[in-house]
């Protein structure tokens, strides 16, 4: 059955993502081959939201990938040390406190402290 989930992210300088993965957000990771770089990204949750209406952005089919933080504003304070750059300031969203980090080369990455149940320790 299945027993995991490989998650992607296509960037303009994958290169300067991946550099982003290991040495700001310290992830584990193995080499597969030549500098392509798989992470361990810990435990996840998947759900399926509509396209329109309630809880959708209205923008058609498309996938996304949240990354999920215990306390925002410490995630937030440790990562600027590292080095990372924000396409917002923390806000508030109806499922949590949301901000927007910037992968290098990759466009924004939603990081958030939930409000719902989590399922992911299920």
């Amino acid at each position: 059955m299945i027993t995991g989930a490989h998650t992607l992210i296509y960037a303009d300088d994958a290169e300067a993502a991946r550099a982003f993965f290991r040495d700001v957000l310290d992830w584990p990771y193995v080499d597969a081959h030549d500098g392509w770089l798989i992470f361990k990204i810990g435990p996840s949750e998947f759900g399926a939201h509509p396209t329109a209406g309630p809880g959708g952005p209205r923008s058609g089919q498309h996938h996304e990938i949240s990354l999920i933080c215990d306390h925002i504003e410490a995630t937030r304070a440790e990562l600027a040390e590292r080095g990372a750059q924000f396409s917002s300031g923390v806000e508030e969203a109806g499922f949590g406190h949301r901000m927007l980090v910037k992968v290098p080369g990759g466009g924004d990455l939603l990081v958030y402290e939930p409000r719902h149940p989590l399922a992911h320790s299920l």
